[in-house]
């Protein structure tokens, strides 16, 4: 069995509660889409009251996720950079759309973000808005 452990060890089992817990998740239809938000723990108030007006709202899910009514889509973003800060977009915060699957749109969108985020985010992004044909 195990001889010894290390405080490492100790450590990232430790974490693996935290890992594996679900973020909640809100949803609406909207026209021809459906649309799920990750309500994430880092979103600020302001983050979340703007991204329920987009899942909720025609003009505004065609303004912050543009594409075609009933294609799929995410929006993604860094947890240390958030939405907006001090009353702006922030510049990591990515929304693509028109993709085959929602796979795609997501690993898309993430991607994007990472790659616009700062270098001092220690995060990784992650999908915060998920908008796909509804049933």
């Amino acid at each position: 069995m195990f001889k010894s452990l290390s405080l490492a060890d100790v450590l990232c089992f430790g974490a693996l509660p935290v890992l594996a817990q679900e973020v909640p998740v809100e949803t609406a239809k909207l026209g021809k889409s459906n649309v799920t938000l990750h309500v994430h723990p880092f979103l600020t108030e302001e983050e979340l009251a703007t991204l329920r007006l987009v899942m909720t709202n025609k003009d505004a899910l065609a303004v912050f996720v543009p594409g075609k009514p009933g294609s799929f889509a995410a929006m993604a973003m860094a947890p240390d950079e958030g939405f907006v800060r001090d009353g702006a977009p922030v510049a990591s915060a990515m929304a693509l759309a028109d993709f085959a699957d929602a796979a795609t749109a997501a690993a898309e969108a993430m991607a994007a973000c990472d790659a616009a985020r700062k270098a001092k985010s220690k995060a990784s992004c992650v999908v915060v808005l998920e908008v796909g044909p509804a049933k």
